[in-house]
């Protein structure tokens, strides 16, 4: 959603608010992450770039990101809200394969064309049926990773 500076200062401005710089760094971890980021881990990080950074400025930033729609927040059971940057590039359908054992967390957006007409069929039913427009959906399948079996 914001891989382009220019686009981060609008979508803010859009919303009346400023891009300041401990969200701009946010916004960069959250970018250059290599998995879905708790506010912890998201503080843990900041701190080491901008040591003047507090925890609440943190949940505050993901709060708003969450709202305006540059963030994607993910409760996985286990009472640990996590993070992930929602991107311009990111294909439409994305999946959570969740370990119960290890809380490993699997990201997965490999569909086959079949499999997207399913998600796409399921939308359109119960978007129909319940007179609601669906903008998004969260899937997670819970189980146990390889290594755990």
């Amino acid at each position: 959603m914001c891989e382009r500076p220019h686009r981060c200062h609008a979508r803010f401005r859009n919303f009346g608010y400023k891009l300041t710089l401990p969200r701009k760094v946010i916004l960069d971890v959250l970018r250059k992450a290599k998995k879905h980021l708790s506010a912890e881990d998201i503080y843990l990080k900041v701190y080491k770039i901008y040591p003047h950074v507090g925890l609440t400025t943190i949940y505050r930033t993901l709060e708003i990101l969450t709202n305006i729609g540059m963030v994607k927040r993910y409760d996985f059971g286990d009472r640990r809200a996590r993070y992930e940057l929602v991107s311009e590039t990111r294909e439409k359908h994305h999946i959570h394969l969740v370990c119960l054992n290890c809380c490993k967390i699997i990201g997965y957006s490999d569909f086959t064309d079949e499999e997207i007409k399913i998600f796409d069929s399921l939308k359109e039913n119960l978007s129909e049926k319940n007179s609601f427009d669906i903008k998004y959906h969260q899937f997670s399948y819970h189980g146990l990773c390889n290594k755990c079996k």
